[in-house]
């Protein structure tokens, strides 16, 4: 449903989305913004972080604030303009993150320290320096993380592995968040298109993400950054408000089981 500012679900609330600039952030922000919320994006680069403004300053009231996720001096600075600009802080999006394209064995430890700090340590210092505002208005956190988190895949071996990480991160926060009415919890997206920037074999440049070879899911189609941006609204939403410590797969299906092929007498509805 296609909402305009100021009349939707998230009406009055006070979002800070990390990473927010391209992919699943910006369709989160895009999202968010028509439910009526007031958003702070963060990113790294700051051509793409006022494109980003830019793009979504006619949809609803949107600041982008340059951090990055991995600098644990950017965190709370980020997280004191997002106040600034908003006057409160009702819901933090952790979605900043990065990857890499090798198995285990073979990733260089200074991928794996980038990753890490990122994807992991990122999450767990943005929700440090966030929780006491959620606090104050019994506020949530969503935690995107992939169904390579609950699913492994040894294409992305480290990635699989923060991701998993990540998954538990968002029980912890409920279980210590709970007395105060702070909400945790876990997206964790398919295959999505537009999805993250950041993923390339050791040592090569970051490289927009494909899709043409990806696998299509049982519901019939590759997932869309809309999805994702959908659930997250039920979550930061207060029909959610008894909902917390739990994980969400926005993936069609695909880790639901093991998936015959198209071609198969088995595919086939009704055999």
């Amino acid at each position: 449903m296609d909402m305009t500012a100021g009349t939707g679900r998230l009406q009055g609330k006070r979002v800070l989305i990390t990473g927010g600039t391209t992919g699943l952030g910006f369709a989160i922000a895009e999202r968010f913004l028509r439910e009526g919320a007031r958003v702070v994006v963060t990113g790294r680069d700051q051509e793409l972080g006022s494109r980003a403004q830019a793009e979504l300053g006619d949809v609803g009231q949107i600041w982008f604030v340059a951090a990055d996720a991995g600098d644990p001096a950017a965190v709370p600075r980020s997280v004191d303009l997002a106040f600034e600009r908003l006057g409160a802080l009702d819901v933090l999006v952790n979605n900043a993150g990065i990857g890499i394209e090798a198995g285990l064995l073979r990733t260089p430890l200074a991928d794996y320290n980038r990753l890490m700090d990122v994807n992991v340590r990122g999450y767990f210092l943005y929700a440090q320096a966030v929780y006491p505002h959620l606090a104050r208005r019994r506020g949530s956190m969503i935690h995107i993380a992939s169904d390579a988190g609950v699913w492994g895949e040894q294409s992305i071996a480290l990635y699989s592995v923060s991701k998993a990480a990540v998954v538990m991160l968002g029980k912890m926060l409920a279980l210590e968040g709970g007395p105060d009415g702070v909400r945790s919890n876990v997206l964790c997206p398919g295959d999505t298109w537009p999805g993250m920037r950041h993923m390339a074999p050791p040592g090569e440049q970051d490289r927009s993400e494909g899709g043409d070879d990806w696998p299509t899911p049982p519901i019939g189609r590759i997932g869309e950054a809309r999805d994702v941006a959908a659930a997250a609204v039920f979550y930061a939403s207060d029909e959610a408000g008894f909902i917390t410590g739990t994980t969400l797969l926005v993936d069609g299906g695909m880790t639901a089981g093991y998936h015959v092929r198209d071609n198969s007498p088995l595919a086939q509805p009704g055999r």
